[in-house]
């Protein structure tokens, strides 16, 4: 009667934890979502502490206390730039976690495990470990503290079959080890899967960040279940797999939106030579098809020429598209922006957002980050719905985005970004780019647009140039 009891209440905290995640589907729901995690993830807690004696409250008190005050304060002072890499970090931490009580578990009871719980605890330890140092190098990358191009060693391809190999060497071993060797060999075992986490991560960079960042999540969830198995608590097993289900789920979304495989992102990708000639068939072939509204002229325009152009072709303009991209949220301008929105609005302008699946560094950066300064979610726009107006639009505001927006994706072979779907920004009649400089983006594959006839450049802080057209609007 007891384990029937149990089981309707793990069941119910499940279906609350799905029934949250439900609620993610739309910007509405995001925020009872989150409330609904919480108080599930909550009650979990509660059903765990009050099925199990604890040898000593006052320790587990003070870890959560401690815990629970340094996670405020670094989540208080972590700004919407921050963020992908704060995601980074908890997968990371998630990982630490389930190696950690893996490792405790494996170490605590040697002989005298089920073979199904040993052999779950060896896979929480290589995942968990390998998921932790990937997500240090992933939050390295978005935090921009390490070089965030991909990075490849000499045989890089076969260090990770000599890694995986050893892993698997390490945790066969591990089965049949005594009590006085365990420790050891999982001490290496954890170490060649870190080791392994870095060489994995490394070498992917550039668009296929948000893809990553995806994936460890996954896996952060994927190392919580077979934590879960070994210390046998299905309500760890069930959010565990959840998250798994989810993380695996998002990751297959971004793969669609890079129009790319997961083995080709996860692989590593090779750009070939000769990309000078590559992009200048790429100008020809965009000069070809965006007919500009109106032709810059001949010598070499001044800001405040440019500043002109771009105020007659927004008065002009009856259809605008708005393109956030991770320089908007760099240059917190994304208030600027939405008070653009909506002056062009008051002004009878059909005005949208154009979101690209993998803008940001994360999935869903640009809808938090414009979240923030309470745009109306009717505005938001996907790729996919938007892509076809691009011919019929008088004015588009780029806006601290490069690579979601850039021809040599469909014009180019062997960059980072081919064959990545993009916005099709360069077909409307008038395009302005509100960004830092003409450096290449995220990728480090160079625009073709910004030199097309019937693009505008504003050059300089995107919440300074933003403000000015604002300005010259009111």
């Amino acid at each position: 009667m007891n384990l029937s009891y149990d089981l309707l209440l793990d069941l119910a905290v499940i279906l609350v934890l799905i029934g949250a995640f439900w609620q993610f589907r739309t910007p509405h729901g995001a925020r009872r979502g989150n409330m609904t995690a919480m108080a599930a993830l909550m009650c979990a807690l509660l059903l765990v502490l009050a099925r199990h004696h604890l040898l000593s409250p006052a320790t587990v008190v003070a870890a959560v206390i401690a815990g629970g005050s340094l996670g405020y304060a670094i989540a208080i002072r972590v700004n919407m730039i921050q963020i992908p890499a704060m995601i980074a970090f908890q997968h990371g931490a998630g990982g630490v976690a389930a190696f950690l009580v893996s490792y405790v578990e494996l170490t605590r009871d040697t002989g005298n495990m089920a073979a199904l719980n040993e052999l779950s605890g060896i896979i929480g330890i290589v995942i968990g470990a390998a998921t932790f140092s990937g997500s240090m190098i992933a939050g390295g990358k978005l935090a921009n503290r390490i070089r965030q191009t991909p990075q490849l060693l000499p045989g890089h391809g076969s260090w990770l079959l000599a890694h995986i190999a050893a892993i698997v060497a390490l945790g066969l071993f591990s089965m049949n080890s005594s009590a006085a060797v365990i420790r050891y060999d999982l001490i290496g075992l954890i170490a060649v899967s870190i080791s392994l986490g870095i060489l994995f991560s490394m070498r992917i960079g550039g668009a296929d960040m948000p893809v990553l960042i995806s994936f460890l999540n996954a896996t952060a969830g994927l190392a919580a279940a077979f934590c879960g198995i070994i210390i046998e608590n299905r309500l760890l097993i069930a959010c565990g797999a959840t998250v798994a289900a989810s993380g695996s789920i998002l990751t297959h979304v971004m793969c669609r939106a890079m129009n790319r495989s997961l083995l080709r992102v996860l692989g590593g990708l090779v750009v070939k030579s000769g990309r000078n000639v590559s992009l200048e068939k790429a100008k020809d072939a965009l000069s070809s098809t965006s007919p500009p509204l109106m032709a810059p002229p001949s010598a070499e325009t001044t800001p405040e020429e440019n500043l002109e152009r771009v105020i007659s072709a927004a008065k002009n303009a009856e259809k605008v598209v708005i393109i956030p991209g991770y320089g908007m949220a760099l240059a917190q301008a994304q208030f600027e922006v939405v008070s653009l929105a909506k002056k062009l609005i008051e002004m009878g302008k059909e005005v949208k957002f154009a979101i690209h699946p993998v803008a940001g560094r994360m999935p869903g950066h640009m809808n938090v980050v414009l979240a923030e300064a309470e745009v109306d979610y009717e505005m938001l726009s996907e790729m996919d719905d938007v892509n076809p107006e691009f011919c019929r639009t008088d004015f588009v505001l780029i806006v601290g985005a490069c690579d979601v927006v850039n021809p040599a994706a469909i014009h180019v072979e062997g960059t980072l970004i081919s064959g990545m779907p993009i916005l099709l920004a360069h077909e409307a009649k008038n395009v302005v780019v509100c960004n830092l400089d003409k450096r290449p983006g995220y990728s480090g594959v160079e625009n073709p647009l910004y030199n097309n006839e019937n693009t505008i450049l504003m050059l300089g802080d995107a919440k300074k140039t933003v403000g000015m057209i604002l300005e010259k609007m009111i």
